[in-house]
């Protein structure tokens, strides 16, 4: 007979300790999903973990209530420095929302974000190419 409480059959191949560090992982380093090292687990496994708790709203739920509870011990600095000139998109990032409801599912799961939160088109009409120029400077010494 089986403990009580205790789980019957075969206990994982990977604790699911190990999938969260390869979900980690993959948030700390940005790295694709197939890039994840195998030592985290089959990468199909820690993408599954993530989405099912990306749409039961666990992802969401989690660095939340961390936050809160380090912000009430009072572990959380207020120092936000934002340059908005280092932001950048590539070139078709503003049309990916165009027929966005047309979609399964959202990408981020249950919490979608607000619309004013997407990229837009410029105010100043089509965009365009910038191009700058570059100064070539002689120094003394150089040929």
């Amino acid at each position: 007979m089986p403990k009580e409480g205790a789980r019957a059959g075969r206990p994982p191949a990977r604790p699911r300790s190990r999938l969260i560090e390869g979900i980690r992982f993959q948030d700390r380093t940005g790295v694709p999903w197939r890039d994840v090292p195998a030592e985290y687990g089959p990468r199909s496994r820690i993408y599954d973990l993530f989405r099912r708790w990306q749409r039961s709203g666990t992802r969401h739920r989690t660095p939340t209530r961390l936050q809160s509870l380090a912000d009430a011990k009072g572990a959380i600095k207020r120092d936000l420095s934002v340059d908005s000139t280092v932001c950048g998109a590539h070139e078709h990032a503003d049309a990916a929302r165009e027929q966005g409801d047309l979609q399964k599912e959202p990408p981020a799961g249950i919490f979608n974000e607000p619309r004013d939160h997407g990229l837009g088109r410029p105010r100043g009409g089509s965009p365009r190419p910038v191009h700058g120029k570059t100064v070539h400077v002689h120094r003394p010494g150089t040929s």
